[in-house]
C-alpha cells in the first residue's frame, strides 16, 4: 500500500508547531500524566511519536503501530541516544491488523481518527477498544467537538478545516466535519473519565479525554422470607 505520508510526514511536527503553538504537542501528552511504571500503552498512528516517548520516559511499556514507513523512520530519528527502561516496540502495520486483545491499560489514538471517514472511523475506534485490558483506558487526542457561542462555534470549525483540508489534499485523508467522540465512546460502551481543553487563541480547539468501560452493575436478589 502506498504511503500517503512521503510528501507531509517529514514536516508533520513542523506544521503541528506552527499550527498550534505547541498546544498540539500538550493534548498529545496530556492523560500520560497518570501513567505508572510498567504500564503497557498503546499509541495507534503515532506520528513523529513525541506522546510515546514522553510516555517511555515515565517508565511506561511503549507499543507503536503505523502504517506509514515513513512516520516510523521519524519516531526512530526521535529515539536516537534515548534510552529507556522498556525499550519502544515499533510496529508497521495496519491498525485492523494489530491484534493484541485485552494486553493494554491504555490505547491512544492522537490525532489519528480524523483521517478516516465516520463509518471506517467507527469501525477503527471499536477494533481499538478490544486491545483495552478490561481496566484499562481508551485515550483520544484530537480537533475540539465544537461547543459555546456562534462565534466560537466558527473558529473551532475553521480552525479544523484549514487543517484538513491541507491534509486531504497532500495525504488524502477523508474531508469531513468534526468528530463527536465522547458520544462514540459512550456508544461503545466507555465513559469519560477525564477531559481537556487547549486553547488556540483563547478558544477551545483541541481537547484529550479518557475513557473506561462503564461498570454493569447487577441487580441485588432479594432475600426470600
Amino acid at each position: 500500500m502506498a504511503d500517503k505520508y512521503k510528501i507531509i510526514g517529514p514536516v508533520y511536527d513542523f506544521l503541528s508547531t506552527i499550527y498550534s503553538g505547541r498546544q498540539i504537542h500538550k493534548c498529545k501528552t496530556a492523560m500520560n500524566i497518570d501513567l505508572k511504571a510498567d504500564d503497557k500503552i498503546l499509541f495507534a498512528g503515532v506520528g513523529h511519536g513525541r506522546d510515546a516517548i514522553d510516555a517511555a520516559e515515565k517508565g511506561a511499556q511503549v507499543t507503536v503501530v503505523d502504517l506509514s514507513a515513513t512516520m516510523l523512520k521519524n519516531v526512530e530519528k526521535n529515539l536516537k541516544d534515548k534510552n529507556f527502561k522498556h525499550p519502544i516496540r515499533l510496529v508497521h502495520s495496519d491498525i485492523l491488523e494489530f491484534d493484541e486483545v485485552g494486553e493494554y491499560d491504555q490505547v491512544v489514538a492522537n490525532f489519528f481518527l480524523n483521517v478516516f471517514p465516520e463509518d471506517f472511523m467507527a469501525t477503527v475506534m471499536k477494533h481499538l477498544g478490544t486491545l483495552v485490558k478490561a481496566d484499562g483506558h481508551f485515550v483520544i487526542g484530537d480537533f475540539h467537538y465544537p461547543t459555546g457561542n456562534v462565534l466560537t462555534k466558527a473558529f473551532q470549525n475553521a480552525y479544523w478545516y484549514i487543517a484538513v483540508g491541507i491534509f486531504t489534499i497532500f495525504a488524502k485523508n477523508a474531508f469531513h466535519k468534526i468528530y463527536n467522540y465522547p458520544q462514540h465512546l459512550e456508544n461503545m460502551g466507555f465513559s469519560i473519565e477525564k477531559k481537556q481543553s487547549f486553547n488556540v487563541l483563547l478558544i477551545p480547539s483541541l481537547w484529550s479525554m479518557k475513557a473506561s468501560r462503564k461498570q454493569v452493575t447487577k441487580p441485588q436478589q432479594k432475600d426470600v422470607a
